[in-house]
């Protein structure tokens, strides 16, 4: 078990070294479209990349619509294994429509051991999923 401040050290360690592992500027919440934000999820079971839409529901179900037209582009050209949710909860209960990509193997933020195997999959698949958005964003605003 660790402490709640051995734990915060932890995470913040990790982030640290990722961005100096794989120096660049993400996306994330700069899409130019509201309601609508990548993230990295890294805790200690998962490790997850996903594309958030938190928007009205009015707006959200616009996105989400163009999102899943172009499914088939995202699954074949760039990630195949991605899962479409267009109803998750998260912790707190609120309602989002999420994109993501887990990482199938066991990891954990506490388990530095594992950490290297998660900023190589965080970079290359979110490279992946930015490379998509920035091909097809103009489809997404419509």
């Amino acid at each position: 078990m660790f402490s709640k401040e051995a734990s915060r050290q932890l995470k913040q360690e990790f982030w640290t070294s990722f961005g100096k592992s794989f120096p660049r500027k993400w996306i994330l919440y700069n899409t130019k479209i509201k309601g609508l934000a990548f993230k990295f999820y890294f805790d200690t079971k998962k490790a997850f990349i996903c594309l958030d839409l938190e928007d009205d529901l009015e707006n959200r179900i616009n996105c989400w619509e163009k999102l899943l037209a172009l499914k088939t582009i995202l699954t074949s050209e760039f990630l195949s294994d991605v899962i479409f949710e267009e109803a998750f909860f998260l912790e707190n209960g609120k309602e989002i429509s999420r994109i993501y990509l887990p990482l199938v193997q066991k990891v954990s933020i506490h388990n530095k051991n594992t950490w290297q195997d998660v900023m190589v999959f965080f970079n290359e698949n979110m490279s992946k999923f930015e490379a998509f958005f920035e091909d097809y964003q103009d489809v997404i605003k419509g």
